[in-house]
């Protein structure tokens, strides 16, 4: 993997301009309140989901892709974004050398806003976007694994990460960290914070250290403490 894909991709994201169906999203990503509604009353997928299980979609920035790059930069295998969205995570790490790379996400519109994106960035045939409830995906094949998930379900997460990750798997959570589990590299401030967890052979919960430490990220910038 070359080491200025990360800054590739976000010159890309930053120069391109923003499409009719792009402005749609970030109006729709604004309003929160109306989008859980309508996906509870109006979709069948998330009427299948319970409620304290649902995410509300706010499409990752640049600067939060950059850090998700940064904190995968030069592991192999395969890259699973649980809860994809318009799948430009799962795109730009295609772009970066991870592959295969799979976006899980419940929301067809999304999905198919998620195949635009990588039909008009020629890696329709490259990257896969699956419509698939997250939390009923096996993760026991998957090596790099992106979340940006509502604290409310992180807990959850936790649990389903620690029983079904094969040893040597990344978790990289963007917004808001893993409520238990401690990191090993932190990147970025405020909302644009990104957290990696490695997943050893005592299990997560084996993985404690002092504090985050950035050693294991060729080239990121010193960790930050909480």
């Amino acid at each position: 993997m070359e080491e200025d894909c990360s800054a590739e991709a976000l010159t890309e994201l930053r120069e391109r301009q923003p499409s009719a169906l792009e402005l749609l999203q970030v109006a729709a990503g604004s309003g929160l309140a109306a989008y859980a509604v309508w996906a509870l009353l109006l979709q069948p997928g998330f009427r299948r989901v319970p409620l304290r299980l649902q995410v509300p979609y706010v499409g990752a920035s640049a600067r939060q892709v950059e850090h998700v790059l940064l904190l995968l930069r030069g592991r192999p295998g395969k890259l699973v974004d649980l809860g994809s969205g318009d799948g430009r995570i799962v795109l730009a790490a295609h772009k970066c050398g991870l592959r295969p790379a799979v976006g899980y996400e419940l929301n067809p519109w999304l999905v198919r806003l998620a195949w635009l994106h990588a039909w008009r960035a020629g890696c329709a045939s490259s990257v896969s976007y699956r419509r698939e409830n997250l939390w009923k995906v096996s993760l026991r094949d998957c090596y790099n694994v992106s979340v940006f998930l509502a604290p409310s379900v992180l807990p959850l997460l936790e649990d389903k990460l620690q029983t079904e990750l094969p040893v040597g798997a990344r978790v990289v959570s963007g917004r808001f960290p893993l409520p238990t589990w401690q990191p090993v590299a932190v990147v970025g401030e405020g909302l644009d914070r990104v957290w990696a967890y490695d997943v050893h052979s005592g299990g997560p919960a084996e993985q404690a250290v002092p504090g985050p430490s950035s050693a294991s990220v060729p080239g990121a910038p010193a960790a930050q403490a909480d």
